[in-house]
Protein backbone atom coordinates (compact mmCIF):
# COMPACT_ATOMS: atom_id res chain seq x y z
CA UNK A 1 0.00 0.00 0.00
CA UNK A 2 1.50 3.26 -1.11
CA UNK A 3 0.50 6.28 1.43
CA UNK A 4 1.57 10.02 1.59
CA UNK A 5 2.73 12.12 4.35
CA UNK A 6 -0.29 14.76 4.52
CA UNK A 7 2.82 16.86 5.67
CA UNK A 8 5.77 16.45 3.90
CA UNK A 9 4.21 14.85 0.75
CA UNK A 10 6.87 12.09 1.42
CA UNK A 11 6.04 8.92 -0.49
CA UNK A 12 6.08 6.11 2.08
CA UNK A 13 5.21 2.22 1.00
CA UNK A 14 3.39 0.03 3.45
CA UNK A 15 4.06 -3.94 3.02
CA UNK A 16 0.37 -5.25 2.42
CA UNK A 17 1.49 -8.80 4.86
CA UNK A 18 1.81 -5.81 7.68
CA UNK A 19 -1.96 -4.91 7.00
CA UNK A 20 -3.07 -8.46 7.38
CA UNK A 21 -5.23 -9.24 9.88
CA UNK A 22 -6.15 -5.84 10.96
CA UNK A 23 -9.62 -5.51 11.69
CA UNK A 24 -12.36 -3.80 9.53
CA UNK A 25 -12.28 -0.25 10.81
CA UNK A 26 -9.25 -0.10 12.62
CA UNK A 27 -6.55 2.53 11.62
CA UNK A 28 -2.72 2.32 12.10
CA UNK A 29 -0.64 5.30 13.18
CA UNK A 30 2.94 5.70 11.61
CA UNK A 31 5.66 8.53 11.78
CA UNK A 32 7.14 9.45 8.42
CA UNK A 33 10.79 8.46 8.16
CA UNK A 34 11.27 11.59 6.53
CA UNK A 35 9.46 14.83 9.19
CA UNK A 36 8.61 12.45 11.54
CA UNK A 37 5.22 13.58 11.22
CA UNK A 38 2.09 10.86 12.69
CA UNK A 39 -0.05 9.67 10.25
CA UNK A 40 -3.33 7.85 10.42
CA UNK A 41 -3.64 5.60 8.12
CA UNK A 42 -6.74 3.91 6.87
CA UNK A 43 -6.33 0.20 5.31
CA UNK A 44 -9.92 0.16 3.83
CA UNK A 45 -9.86 2.92 2.27
CA UNK A 46 -6.25 2.71 1.01
CA UNK A 47 -5.01 6.24 1.94
CA UNK A 48 -3.63 8.06 4.53
CA UNK A 49 -5.38 10.32 6.70
CA UNK A 50 -4.60 13.57 8.52
CA UNK A 51 -3.48 12.91 12.03
CA UNK A 52 -6.12 14.96 14.54
CA UNK A 53 -4.90 17.56 16.68
CA UNK A 54 -3.84 16.28 20.18
CA UNK A 55 -6.93 16.67 22.55
CA UNK A 56 -6.42 18.59 26.04
CA UNK A 57 -6.78 16.24 28.71
CA UNK A 58 -10.08 17.07 30.40
CA UNK A 59 -11.71 16.32 26.24
CA UNK A 60 -9.68 13.32 26.57
CA UNK A 61 -11.82 12.44 29.63
CA UNK A 62 -15.18 13.77 28.54
CA UNK A 63 -14.62 11.53 24.91
CA UNK A 64 -13.77 8.25 26.49
CA UNK A 65 -10.17 8.04 26.11
CA UNK A 66 -8.56 5.27 28.24
CA UNK A 67 -6.57 5.15 31.03
CA UNK A 68 -3.16 5.10 30.72
CA UNK A 69 -1.56 1.22 30.66
CA UNK A 70 -4.99 -0.06 29.35
CA UNK A 71 -5.78 -2.20 26.68
CA UNK A 72 -7.17 0.36 23.46
CA UNK A 73 -10.62 0.13 22.01
CA UNK A 74 -11.61 -2.36 19.47
CA UNK A 75 -11.58 -0.02 17.20
CA UNK A 76 -9.17 2.24 18.36
CA UNK A 77 -5.67 3.06 16.66
CA UNK A 78 -2.97 0.64 16.54
CA UNK A 79 1.08 1.89 16.34
CA UNK A 80 3.15 0.40 13.19
CA UNK A 81 6.65 0.82 13.47
CA UNK A 82 7.17 1.82 17.04
CA UNK A 83 8.21 0.43 20.63
CA UNK A 84 4.52 0.69 21.71
CA UNK A 85 1.78 -1.20 20.92
CA UNK A 86 -0.70 1.41 21.41
CA UNK A 87 -0.35 4.57 22.85
CA UNK A 88 -3.50 7.48 23.53
CA UNK A 89 -3.14 10.74 21.39
CA UNK A 90 -1.89 12.95 24.85
CA UNK A 91 0.60 10.34 25.53
CA UNK A 92 4.67 11.10 27.00
CA UNK A 93 7.30 8.52 25.81
CA UNK A 94 10.33 8.47 26.68
CA UNK A 95 13.33 6.40 25.61
CA UNK A 96 16.53 5.21 28.02
CA UNK A 97 19.84 4.11 26.71
CA UNK A 98 21.46 3.67 29.79
CA UNK A 99 23.88 0.27 29.87
CA UNK A 100 24.01 0.08 33.78
CA UNK A 101 21.15 -1.93 34.93
CA UNK A 102 20.64 -0.31 38.99
CA UNK A 103 20.61 3.45 37.17
CA UNK A 104 18.56 1.87 34.18
CA UNK A 105 15.90 1.10 36.53
CA UNK A 106 15.88 3.72 38.81
CA UNK A 107 15.72 6.01 35.30
CA UNK A 108 12.27 4.21 34.44
CA UNK A 109 11.08 4.22 37.86
CA UNK A 110 11.51 8.06 37.90
CA UNK A 111 9.61 8.71 34.76
CA UNK A 112 7.11 6.73 35.30
CA UNK A 113 6.26 8.30 38.43
CA UNK A 114 5.98 11.29 35.81
CA UNK A 115 3.22 9.73 33.70
CA UNK A 116 5.64 8.65 30.77
CA UNK A 117 5.18 5.45 28.44
CA UNK A 118 9.12 3.88 28.66
CA UNK A 119 10.93 2.22 26.47
CA UNK A 120 14.96 0.93 26.79
CA UNK A 121 17.23 -0.35 24.54
CA UNK A 122 20.86 -2.05 24.86
CA UNK A 123 22.38 -1.37 21.71
CA UNK A 124 22.47 2.00 19.88
CA UNK A 125 21.44 0.70 16.65
CA UNK A 126 17.99 -0.79 17.98
CA UNK A 127 17.54 2.96 19.92
CA UNK A 128 18.32 4.59 15.89
CA UNK A 129 15.54 2.06 14.95
CA UNK A 130 12.80 3.12 17.50
CA UNK A 131 13.45 6.71 17.15
CA UNK A 132 13.17 6.37 13.50
CA UNK A 133 9.66 5.01 14.08
CA UNK A 134 8.39 6.98 16.81
CA UNK A 135 9.42 10.62 17.92
CA UNK A 136 9.78 10.15 21.85
CA UNK A 137 8.99 13.53 23.95
CA UNK A 138 12.40 12.45 25.67
CA UNK A 139 15.65 10.61 25.53
CA UNK A 140 17.54 9.50 28.68
CA UNK A 141 20.95 9.19 27.34
CA UNK A 142 24.50 8.07 29.16
CA UNK A 143 27.30 9.57 27.34
CA UNK A 144 28.53 6.20 27.13
CA UNK A 145 26.11 4.54 25.34
CA UNK A 146 27.39 1.86 23.44
CA UNK A 147 30.72 3.29 23.13
CA UNK A 148 33.87 4.11 25.34
CA UNK A 149 34.48 7.03 23.84
CA UNK A 150 31.62 9.77 24.75
CA UNK A 151 32.72 11.80 21.61
CA UNK A 152 31.54 9.15 19.55
CA UNK A 153 28.12 8.26 20.88
CA UNK A 154 25.91 7.59 17.98
CA UNK A 155 22.57 8.52 19.40
CA UNK A 156 23.89 11.67 20.48
CA UNK A 157 24.96 12.63 16.73
CA UNK A 158 21.62 11.57 15.18
CA UNK A 159 19.68 13.58 18.04
CA UNK A 160 22.21 16.64 16.82
CA UNK A 161 21.55 16.05 12.87
CA UNK A 162 17.46 16.11 13.54
CA UNK A 163 15.63 18.99 11.68
CA UNK A 164 15.03 21.45 14.29
CA UNK A 165 11.24 21.70 14.36
CA UNK A 166 11.58 17.87 15.45
CA UNK A 167 14.38 18.25 18.19
CA UNK A 168 12.83 20.70 19.53
CA UNK A 169 9.96 18.81 20.84
CA UNK A 170 12.63 15.94 22.43
CA UNK A 171 14.14 16.64 25.70
CA UNK A 172 16.93 15.06 25.53
CA UNK A 173 19.32 14.35 29.11
CA UNK A 174 23.04 13.49 28.80
CA UNK A 175 23.98 11.35 32.17
CA UNK A 176 27.65 11.63 32.77
CA UNK A 177 30.58 10.93 35.18
CA UNK A 178 32.68 14.09 33.75
CA UNK A 179 30.53 16.96 34.24
CA UNK A 180 28.24 18.62 36.69
CA UNK A 181 24.35 18.29 37.06
CA UNK A 182 22.63 21.10 35.09
CA UNK A 183 26.33 22.56 33.61
CA UNK A 184 24.12 24.44 31.39
CA UNK A 185 27.23 25.35 28.97
CA UNK A 186 28.42 21.71 28.54
CA UNK A 187 24.76 21.03 27.62
CA UNK A 188 24.77 23.89 24.86
CA UNK A 189 27.69 22.67 23.66
CA UNK A 190 27.02 18.88 23.68
CA UNK A 191 23.24 19.97 21.91
CA UNK A 192 21.27 18.61 24.92
CA UNK A 193 19.01 20.11 26.94
CA UNK A 194 20.50 19.08 30.22
CA UNK A 195 23.34 17.18 31.81
CA UNK A 196 22.81 14.76 34.92
CA UNK A 197 26.56 13.17 37.02
CA UNK A 198 25.42 10.17 37.73
CA UNK A 199 26.13 10.86 41.20
CA UNK A 200 22.99 12.59 41.56
CA UNK A 201 20.93 9.86 40.41
CA UNK A 202 18.99 10.22 43.76
CA UNK A 203 17.57 13.63 43.51
CA UNK A 204 16.59 12.70 39.91
CA UNK A 205 13.12 13.50 39.81
CA UNK A 206 13.88 16.66 41.15
CA UNK A 207 16.13 17.70 38.95
CA UNK A 208 13.79 16.81 35.86
CA UNK A 209 10.70 17.92 37.07
CA UNK A 210 12.80 21.59 37.42
CA UNK A 211 13.99 21.46 33.65
CA UNK A 212 11.18 20.19 31.82
CA UNK A 213 9.17 23.23 33.63
CA UNK A 214 12.18 25.62 32.63
CA UNK A 215 12.30 24.18 29.22
CA UNK A 216 8.86 24.09 28.32
CA UNK A 217 8.38 28.22 29.52
CA UNK A 218 11.20 29.02 27.44
CA UNK A 219 9.91 27.04 24.18
CA UNK A 220 6.02 27.71 24.81
CA UNK A 221 6.00 30.64 22.12
CA UNK A 222 8.37 28.90 19.72
CA UNK A 223 6.28 25.91 19.92
CA UNK A 224 2.35 27.68 19.92
CA UNK A 225 4.34 29.60 16.84
CA UNK A 226 5.10 26.24 15.33
CA UNK A 227 1.94 24.92 15.54
CA UNK A 228 0.06 27.80 13.48
CA UNK A 229 2.79 27.86 10.90
CA UNK A 230 2.63 23.68 10.31
CA UNK A 231 -0.68 23.31 11.70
Amino acid sequence: MDVACDKCSAKIKIPDKKLEGIPKGQTIAIACPKCKHKITVDPAAGAAKPSPEKSSKPEAAKTGAPPRGTDPPANGPTSMGTPFDWLEEDALTALICEPDEKVRHRISSVLKSMNYRISDTETPRDALKQMRGHEFNMVALNENFGTPNPDANHVLKYLDQLLMEVRRNIFVVLFSNRFKTMDNMTAFNKSVNMIINLSDIDNLEKILRRSIKENDAFFRVYKELQKKVIG
